[in-house]
């Protein structure tokens, strides 16, 4: 894709489809995943707002607080297919509404478990971030196996 940026992140889970597909729309789930994910990454896990509305076109807004203030990550649901695929934007500042980076979790059964592959397109002013892109989506994975 031209203009963009490409992170891709895999993690094998033993873990179904589904449990992995679900622990991304349930806020409960969410709430665990991401304090794991924050606390790997050596911040409190403080969360604030968790707000999902699991539909094609609903939206979501996840905060967590940090030493700089609340830091905040929102977009849009773009395909909802479960157990096989989730695409979403991703925002985490006003300036990124009009270009809006997007992600698409591709889910596919692998034995007793499945395979989750994140493939993080964004803008390619963004590319200089493409390793922290990829270091965060690591942890969040990491984070999700524990409540898969």
């Amino acid at each position: 894709m031209s203009g963009k940026a490409i992170v891709r992140v895999t993690h094998r889970f033993d873990a179904s489809a589904e449990r992995v597909y679900d622990a991304w729309l349930h806020p409960e789930k969410i709430r665990l995943w991401m304090k794991a994910a924050l606390m790997e990454m050596g911040l409190s896990g403080e969360l604030g707002r968790v707000e999902v509305e699991p539909r094609v076109g609903g939206r979501f807004f996840f905060s967590d607080m940090r030493e700089a203030g609340e830091a905040k990550h929102w977009g849009t649901y773009l395909q909802l297919d479960r157990p096989h695929r989730i695409s979403f934007t991703w925002i985490v500042d006003v300036s990124q509404e009009e270009d809006p980076s997007v992600v698409t979790i591709t889910i596919k059964p692998d034995g007793k478990g499945c395979v989750a592959t994140l493939v993080h397109e964004m803008p390619s002013q963004w590319a200089s971030f493409a390793e922290r892109v990829e270091g965060g989506w690591s942890r969040m994975l990491r984070g999700i196996h524990h409540v898969a």
